[in-house]
């Protein structure tokens, strides 16, 4: 009997050093899809039209206007200058880029993305092993290595529902997942859609996990690029069926994506922020202000609202009523016992979605839409959003119309293709224009609640499954 019991534990404990090694060395795993390979599939016949962006034939690239200083008040034109004052510039520079070179790679880098450091890997190991197993064993899960354009190996899930797509054909839509800046596919944002019933592929930055290279900026671009075409040209999604979801940083590559891959379904935001600057002004020391903001422009410029108003298609924003982590209020709300209700006024997800709204609706949001907006923002729970709502009477029904009939008027109007994009009228939309004050506060309000969602939750927890939703798109006529 013992020497029975001394077998099974040592097959056991032989089992699990062989799925650690074989799971976590993905050297020698075999690539399965690279980013030039899109070619070769699209030859083969793919189920949706060709992309109309750049990007689908090669290229990554990513919106640099901020990071160069473009539009900085009392900079002369670049072509004003002479080239000894460029040179005298570059000069006089060269110090402080010395300065955010080494900061960003070393303790910036560790700031921005924790999870991909060595230790937090290895300490994570068993809990992550577990979580891969979870998602072969329950959900079928095919995992996958994808090579990027700058040659990094990009670690995969898919999990494919689409043989039973369930209720309302939920596994007929790819979720494509983006974690955050400590999260891994294994133990991530994935597990909502995923248990809401939606087929989904998630994947670990470069640096975390199994994949290769270092977390910055463009190598993130990289790896979403050869993860979308995976998804649509091995995978067989139609864009159409595609949903980008993001938790947190993983905004950045999310809002990317979109921008990048216009034709994309739809995209869900869960507890990001618009800007990375003034959160690293947060944690930082004041006196090393100008060191930061070049530091994040340079080398981590995480310009989520800028790429967001890029995208044309539906949008959720997940605003977290308890989150810290991308709030800059100078105090952490303090909660009564049982009270889910929390400080949302420092919260960067107001900020997102107020340039959100003004780049799609100016008119709507000019003046009196977006004051009303940024009080509507201050509610921290339901009832007080709902209180709020009805204060202003807002008829949703009239707001609807208004929309629709902007929609139609557009349609007859427009005559040129080009003014049109995958999801309609190309934005920014005039609709508002001549609205008394009253109508233009009620129309803000309802485009706000259409776009953005309270989840009493922390930073850190995991979403629900039914708070997972999709956006709101504009309904037909009936």
């Amino acid at each position: 009997m013992c020497v029975i019991c001394f077998v099974k534990a040592l097959v056991h404990v032989f089992k699990i050093y062989l799925t650690a090694n074989y799971t976590y060395n993905f050297r020698s795993w075999p690539v399965d899809f690279r980013w030039d390979d899109v070619r070769e599939a699209s030859a083969g016949g793919s189920s949706h039209r060709a992309l109309t962006c750049a990007a689908a034939a090669a290229g990554v690239w990513l919106l640099h206007d901020a990071a160069l200083g473009g539009g900085m008040p009392g900079r002369p034109p670049r072509g004003a200058r002479s080239q000894v004052q460029c040179l005298l510039q570059q000069i006089r520079q060269l110090p402080s880029q010395l300065a955010s070179y080494a900061l960003a790679h070393s303790l910036g880098r560790w700031l921005v993305y924790p999870g991909s450091m060595f230790l937090m890997t290895r300490a994570l190991l068993p809990l992550l092993q577990q979580g891969q197993e979870r998602l072969v064993e329950r959900y079928r899960g095919r995992r996958a290595k994808l090579v990027a354009c700058d040659g990094n190996e990009i670690d995969t899930m898919f999990m494919d529902r689409r043989q039973h797509p369930g209720s309302h054909g939920r596994g007929l839509r790819l979720v494509i997942c983006c974690e955050g800046n400590a999260g891994f596919y294994e133990m991530g944002c994935l597990s909502a859609p995923l248990e809401a019933g939606y087929s989904v592929l998630g994947w670990n930055h470069p640096g975390f996990g199994g994949s290769t290279g270092a977390p910055f900026p463009q190598h993130d671009a990289n790896a979403m690029d050869v993860v979308v075409k995976y998804a649509l040209h091995r995978l067989h999604f139609p864009p159409a069926h595609v949903v980008v979801y993001g938790w947190s940083i993983g905004g950045f590559t999310a809002t990317w994506a979109t921008m990048t891959y216009p034709e994309l379904g739809a995209l869900v935001l869960d507890a990001t922020f618009d800007d990375l600057v003034p959160l690293a002004l947060k944690v930082m020391p004041h006196s090393w202000k100008g060191l930061v903001v070049r530091t994040v422009r340079e080398h981590f410029n995480l310009n989520v609202a800028e790429q967001l108003c890029c995208y044309p298609g539906p949008v959720l924003l997940l605003r977290r009523t308890q989150d810290d982590v991308v709030s800059t209020a100078d105090h952490l709300p303090t909660l009564a016992s049982g009270d889910m209700e929390g400080d949302v006024e420092g919260n960067r997800g107001n900020e997102l979605l107020l340039q959100l709204l003004q780049h799609r609706y100016p008119s709507v949001m000019a003046r009196e839409g977006r004051s009303i907006v940024t009080r509507w923002l201050r509610a921290s729970s339901l009832a007080q959003e709902a209180a709020f709502y009805a204060r202003y009477r807002v008829d949703d029904e009239w707001c609807l119309a208004m929309l629709r009939s902007y929609r139609e008027r557009c349609q007859e109007e427009l005559e040129d293709v080009e003014t049109w994009g995958p999801h309609g009228p190309t934005f920014p939309w005039l609709v508002g224009r001549g609205l008394s004050r009253r109508r233009r506060r009620q129309l803000a309000l309802f485009l706000a609640r259409k776009h953005l969602k309270n989840v009493e939750a922390t930073h850190c927890s995991p979403l629900e499954p039914e708070d997972f939703q999709l956006p709101w798109g504009l309904p037909p006529r009936s």
